[in-house]
């Protein structure tokens, strides 16, 4: 038996499990299903999204080692990539050591610790950083391309 059997048979029973949790959902109804959510029974709708979340892991893992795999095929493209996610890290980093961190309440009544104050405002950093490179990037290359010709 070959990989595209396996894989045709592998999807086919999520597929058929994924029908089957959608037809009980809907056999069971909209107020149903808002009833017992008030109760803190999700029963009906779990199997349903643990099953998106196992095929959306599967699809990460297996989109991972065939990246990898292509990658380690070609030693010029692994630098590239190393070097690549090196910089990202590094400006994740920069975003971080730039963040401050202060307790704020929320609407909810909750409070959001200086630590997640601080990797919110890294990640504003970081976009803001990683959008201005690209900016940068966009401009560069308009001009080589005018100089060119």
């Amino acid at each position: 038996m070959n990989i595209q059997n396996i894989i045709k048979i592998v999807s086919g029973v999520l597929g058929v499990l994924g029908v089957i949790f959608l037809f009980r959902i809907i056999s069971l109804g909209d107020e149903e299903i808002k009833l017992a959510a008030s109760m803190g029974d999700y029963g009906a709708v779990s199997p349903l999204v643990s099953l998106a979340l196992t095929i959306f892991g599967i699809a990460v893992v297996i989109t991972l080692v065939f990246s990898l795999v292509g990658l380690a095929s070609d030693g010029k493209k692994l630098k590239k990539a190393l070097i690549s996610v090196g910089l990202f890290i590094a400006v994740v980093v920069l975003g971080y050591a730039l963040s401050t961190g202060v307790e704020t309440p929320l609407k909810d009544g909750e409070v959001l610790s200086a630590s997640g104050s601080r990797w919110v405002g890294a990640g504003l950093r970081v976009f803001y950083m990683l959008a201005f490179i690209a900016i940068i990037a966009m401009g560069l290359s308009g001009v080589q391309r005018i100089l060119k010709k």
